[in-house]
């Protein structure tokens, strides 16, 4: 791989062609490919298919990081990505997707999404506190701020180790504009 900086998109398998989030997702997968980012995604459907096909679209490289043994009824990557790699287990397949990222944007989604916002906000704490470098971790919509709240109010997160935007494009332009990235 060169030596471009990698943006993971996360957000809902569940989305379809045609909808808003499709449109957000793709977006963004686009707009970073126009930074000249490389993207990094599940591989498989919903947002990870929109931002893969934003990002192809507009010339970029695609990293789609599935899980065959778990996923059994998928059936391969999605047909945007460039490269595949396969995890053995849900885990592997998050650590992978944020040991290749250099930065994470974070649309709408279910429990999955979340899971790998949590994580990517784990190692923004962890880097805090052990003098690591961060990974810039952008979540997208109002959805995010409850756990924001909760986080922050409750559990004693940073309240910035992550940021919240109101829309994909202002996502990709505050990882843009984080100088981790540049």
């Amino acid at each position: 791989m060169s030596d471009s900086k990698v943006v993971a998109i996360f957000g809902s398998s569940q989305i379809e062609p045609g909808s808003h989030a499709w449109t957000d997702a793709e977006m963004a997968g686009s707009l970073c490919a126009a930074q000249g980012y490389h993207v990094i995604t599940g591989g498989y459907g919903g947002a990870m298919e929109a931002a893969s096909k934003g990002a192809a679209l507009a010339g970029g490289h695609v990293i789609g990081v599935t899980t065959p043994d778990l996923f059994t009824t998928r059936s391969g990557a999605n047909r945007y990505v460039s490269r595949e790699v396969k995890a053995k287990t849900l885990a592997e397949r998050i650590g992978i997707l944020t040991d290749l990222a250099d930065g994470v944007i974070v649309l709408p989604g279910s429990i999955g999404t979340a899971a790998e916002l949590v994580i990517a906000w784990n190692l923004n704490h962890i880097a805090r506190r052990n003098g690591g470098i961060r990974l810039p971790t952008v979540a997208v919509g109002k959805e995010w701020n409850e756990l924001w709240s909760l986080f922050t109010g409750r559990l004693g997160a940073y309240s910035d180790d992550i940021h919240v935007a109101d829309s994909a494009g202002d996502a990709v332009t505050w990882i843009s504009e984080q100088p981790e990235m540049g």
